[in-house]
């Protein structure tokens, strides 16, 4: 029984195996009882220009042990050309290292050699499916990181509103629970509260305030909340910013958010002159839900910044860039893995 899609089309796999016998094996198995379309290259080189040619592929299945580039870091680098490319890795050298390694490179499945020809088939069709479902929903994984409770959502919480109703998964990582600002127990019950009425799954960490490091343990925090969701889309906080903790926490999701596609930095209250946004979201459907959200965070209730008055004003200033009467900024650190210039007034499009 081939394996098709629904309008018809089998599915696409690019498989590398530099091993003549294994690789052939593995062709015939896929092509005559899996009924997929499968391209074999020998080397991560020749799987590179593949993907790079613009062809859409169903599914890559590489080894780890390759001739020059290992099968690392070939996921790595596909990633970086296709997003959202469902990867499985194989390797004949059982290793709980190599596991990690490929599941913190947000590789889809870890195989071990020899794989029973039944769970390949399974594997891969399952792979498959997932995948094409993902890119006809256009469906977003969503990460928004910020150093203290109310960071993300006062810089991004309308946005947030948005891929939730738009219905991609959005999850915020916190990384202290905001000592110095309040009880920590009651700002964390705060942060759970504003998470559930975006929507959202919250990550919330115990690093000291005031105290984030640009390093580690803080990319570490950040690298393992990347390889558990595998975001396509990164929030987070500016370098242009007078709090420590706001520059630390954006020079380390810079390192552990590498091979994420798209991210932009917020703008928070303590945001200098020198931040320059270039894209901007229209939240005219979820301003009121947004101050519900920076509502939730009344042990606050006395800071400035919280006011809903200020917040919609400033909304409705930066909507000056956009098509509606309320907005949020965004400086861009990269779109789909390309370096953009930090101003022009793009627009960036979420739908509501």
């Amino acid at each position: 029984m081939k394996t098709r899609d629904p309008i018809g089309q089998p599915g696409s796999i690019l498989l590398v195996e530099d091993d003549p016998d294994a690789g052939e094996g593995l062709c015939q198995l896929l092509r005559s009882r899996g009924g997929f379309e499968v391209v074999r290259e020998y080397d991560a080189e020749g799987a590179l220009c593949r993907i790079g040619s613009g062809q859409q592929w169903d599914l890559l299945i590489t080894d780890i042990e390759l001739p020059g580039m290992s099968g690392l870091e070939l996921l790595e680098r596909a990633r970086e050309l296709m997003p959202g490319l469902p990867v499985a890795v194989m390797t004949g050298f059982p290793s709980v290292d190599y596991a990690v390694s490929a599941l913190r490179g947000s590789a889809a499945e870890f195989l071990q050699k020899p794989v029973r020809a039944a769970d390949l088939i399974a594997k891969a069709a399952a792979l498959i499916q997932a995948g094409r479902a993902d890119r006809a929903a256009g469906r977003e994984t969503v990460l928004a990181i910020g150093a203290h409770p109310d960071d993300v959502e006062i810089g991004a919480a309308g946005t947030l509103l948005a891929h939730s109703g738009a219905g991609d998964t959005v999850a915020i990582l916190t990384l202290t629970r905001g000592a110095r600002g309040g009880d920590q127990a009651q700002r964390a019950r705060e942060s759970q509260q504003a998470a559930d009425l975006i929507g959202a799954r919250l990550f919330l960490d115990d690093l000291d305030d005031t105290h984030i490091a640009e390093g580690n343990p803080t990319i570490d925090i950040i690298e393992q909340v990347v390889a558990e969701i595998r975001p396509t889309v990164v929030y987070t906080h500016s370098l242009h910013d007078v709090h420590q903790d706001h520059r630390n926490t954006h020079r380390a999701a810079m390192v552990a958010c590498r091979r994420v596609g798209r991210v932009y930095c917020f703008q928070s209250p303590s945001a200098t002159i020198d931040y320059r946004p270039a894209y901007f979201v229209t939240i005219d459907d979820y301003i009121g839900c947004k101050l519900k959200v920076i509502g939730a965070f009344g042990s606050q209730a006395t800071r400035d910044y919280l006011e809903p008055e200020l917040i919609t004003s400033t909304a409705r200033y930066w909507s000056r860039y956009g098509n509606g009467t309320h907005a949020e900024p965004f400086e861009a650190v990269r779109d789909r893995g390309v370096a953009v210039p930090g101003a022009g007034g793009e627009q960036l499009a979420v739908s509501p």
